[in-house]
Order: C-alpha cells, then sequence, then structure tokens
C-alpha cells in the first residue's frame, strides 16, 4: 500500500502522538510498503526511509503547530496514496482529511489527544464545546476514527463521533526492562540519584512532557515524604516553574532522556507516578510497566484500561492529591509489594508489541479502503 501520513507532531519532538508515528513508519518500512510524511517543521528530510514534507509552523508551549497549506495538498496530489493516515488531526490533519475526501482517498484518523483537556490546562480562550464541534467536523471526514482506550472511546460516542475502532499503543518490552537496574551503568544512576539518602530511601519517578497538561505541580508535594526521593525526567515549559518550586529539596531533575539512557532511568527507580488526568492513552504508564514498576496514576482516561487497581499499581481519584500521597507512600514502604506489582505489571504488557499493532493498523488501513469503495458502489 501507499501511505500518506499526516501528523501534528513529529520528531524532534518528544510525545505520544509522534512515538506512535515513529512505530507505525517502521513497521510500513519492515513490511515493504511505501510512506510520505507531512508535518510541522523543522523535522528530518526522512524517516525510515520514507520522505518527511515540512509544513509551515509556530511554537506554542513548547508545541510546534503546522499551518495549512497548499504544499500539503500538492503532496498528495504527487504522491497518490492508497489510503491517508491522520495522527491526532487538528490543523494540518484536518485539511488532509478534507482534501482527502474529495480525491475520494480512504481516511484513518487516530484519535490521541484530548484537545478540550489541553485547552483548558493551557488557559486557552476557548470552550470545550467549541473544542468537540471543531472536532466533530474533522472526524465526520474520516471513514475511521481510532481510539487508544475504552474511555477515549466513550467520550468519542458522547460527543457525537461515530465510525470509530479500538486502536492501542505497542510497548518495546526489549527496550524497557528491568534488567537495565542490575547492569554497571544502571547500578551507577541509581548509586548517584541516592546519594546521601537514608538506606531504604525509595525513587519515586515521573516521565514526560514538564507541561501544564501533566500537572506537574503535583509533584511537589512528594518531594518532601519521608523515605522517598522524587526523579523527574522530562522537559518542556513547566520546567523552571517546577525547578523553583524544588529549590531546596533532594529531588533530581534528570532533563529529557532517549533511548538506553531513558531505559536505564525507568529501570533505576522503584515506583513510577503519573500526574495528568487528560491522557487518552498514558503510553509511559506502559513503558515503566515493562521496566518492572508498580504504577500509580488517576484513575482517568487511559489510566484506567493500563493499571489493573491493586495488581499493578494504584490508581488514585483524579483531583485528590491526598490519595496519591498515600499511594506514593505505601508502595515506598513495601519493597515486596513493589516487587510484586511490578512483575505483575511487566507480565501485563508483555504482550503489547508494536509489531501486533503494526498488524492491526493495517488491516483498519484495509477496512477504510473497503468501506470508501463500497460508498462509491
Amino acid at each position: 500500500m501507499r501511505i500518506a501520513l499526516v501528523t501534528e507532531s513529529f520528531l524532534p519532538s518528544a510525545n505520544g502522538v509522534t512515538t506512535s508515528v515513529v512505530r507505525v513508519l517502521d513497521h510500513l518500512a519492515a513490511a515493504g510498503h511505501d510512506a510520505v510524511v507531512v508535518c510541522p517543521g523543522p523535522a528530518p528530510r526522512s524517516y525510515a526511509g520514507f520522505p518527511v514534507v515540512e509544513v509551515p509552523a509556530f511554537s506554542y508551549r513548547g508545541f510546534r503547530a503546522g499551518i495549512p497549506s497548499a504544499g500539503l495538498v500538492r503532496t498528495l496530489d504527487d504522491f497518490r496514496p492508497d489510503v491517508l493516515h491522520a495522527a491526532s488531526p487538528f490543523g494540518i490533519g484536518a485539511q488532509a482529511l478534507i482534501a482527502a475526501r474529495r480525491r475520494g482517498i480512504p481516511t484513518v484518523a487516530i484519535f490521541q489527544t484530548d484537545v478540550a483537556g489541553f485547552a483548558r490546562q493551557h488557559g486557552l480562550a476557548v470552550t470545550a464545546p467549541t473544542v468537540w464541534r471543531w472536532l466533530r467536523h474533522i472526524h465526520s471526514y474520516a471513514d475511521l476514527t481510532l481510539a487508544p482506550s475504552s474511555a477515549t472511546l466513550a467520550d468519542l460516542e458522547a460527543n457525537g463521533i461515530g465510525r470509530t475502532r479500538w486502536w492501542g499503543r505497542g510497548v518495546d518490552t526489549t527496550t524497557y526492562h528491568p534488567q537495565h537496574r542490575r547492569t554497571q551503568a544502571g547500578r551507577a544512576l541509581r548509586a548517584e540519584l541516592l546519594a546521601g539518602a537514608a538506606p531504604g530511601t525509595a525513587l519515586v519517578g515521573y516521565v514526560g512532557r514538564l507541561a501544564p497538561e501533566k500537572r506537574v505541580e503535583r509533584l511537589v508535594r512528594l518531594a518532601s515524604l519521608p523515605g522517598a526521593r522524587l526523579v523527574a525526567v522530562g522537559d518542556g515549559p513547566s520546567r523552571p516553574g517546577l525547578e523553583r518550586a524544588l529549590a531546596g529539596t533532594e529531588a533530581r531533575l534528570l532533563g529529557r532522556l532517549d533511548g538506553p539512557e531513558l531505559a536505564r532511568a525507568y529501570a533505576a527507580l522503584d515506583v513510577f507516578v503519573h500526574t495528568g488526568t487528560t491522557e487518552t492513552f498514558g503510553q509511559t504508564l506502559q513503558e515503566a510497566m515493562a521496566s518492572g514498576l508498580p504504577v500509580v496514576a488517576p484513575a482517568a482516561g487511559g489510566p484506567i484500561d493500563v493499571v489493573a487497581e491493586g495488581v499493578t499499581g494504584y490508581l488514585y481519584a483524579p483531583e485528590d492529591d491526598d490519595a496519591l500521597e498515600r499511594a506514593v507512600r505505601v508502595l515506598g514502604a513495601d519493597p515486596e509489594m513493589r516487587a510484586r506489582m511490578g512483575e505483575a505489571g511487566r507480565r501485563r504488557v508483555l504482550p503489547r508489541s508494536w509489531e501486533a499493532l503494526g498488524e492491526a493498523i493495517l488491516g483498519h488501513y484495509q477496512d477504510a479502503i473497503a468501506q470508501r469503495v463500497s460508498t462509491r458502489v
């Protein structure tokens, strides 16, 4: 097949949209398909052997937002795809879906960003009903809309978006593995993070964007918990404020990490914490579980599907900071429980390979093509 993949986010940006896009491209390359990527610039000129076409973009609070342009339409006309894949469509994705419908190109849209929640967290002067009206308009042009969790599918249905199916997220259980904790580099990192701490201190960590929608200010109270030391991995517009709030504590901010360094950072932790309440999935939760960590996350959105309450970690009421702290206290004080939940978490994510998700997306492409053909008849 020939797939045009239009995405609102791509490398070098690191987020859930980018991760899923590059994994799909890896699978398409391995399976011998052809593809082109259209994304906000600046971006690499190619990925996995596929050309990458930049569109003009502007920055807002650490995000690069693409601007609809004639170049996007020219790319579709030149490439003549069998199917259009729109990743988290809102701006350029909306333009691509409309252009594809006019040309009779089958379309698959991936819903993986809670745009209404993002707008609220960033203080944008737009209401949730207005955002949902625009999203309904966008997704009306998609033959299929795929969402990563039961909560997100329910939100789409409640807001009038149809033709939906589930498509989750894979996790690399080879890269993210508990064994990194036992390597020389892993032991050295753990020793560095625990320098000066009392014996038995647990490393409590967060990995992800440091941004308003992630509610990272909630981490501050965890920095003063007895028997715990906070570690935050990531970067973003909330980092300066978080650094100021954590000044004088023993918390460690490691900045953005990738590849083996990120895998070691996960494995060095004892407890993984997530603070955002608008996640449609929660990919970092799966990476933490693959690394053998118990997870503490809000009982909202994607984490409800990812975390087995009391088995692989704890879910807390989304706005209850006391419940978040209690869960961390319990796990921080009980190494045996951490080991048991961490092992259960890794078993839970072992079947969730990106290869399986890649095959699933190919099936969705074929269904969209068949659906478009049937409408012509």
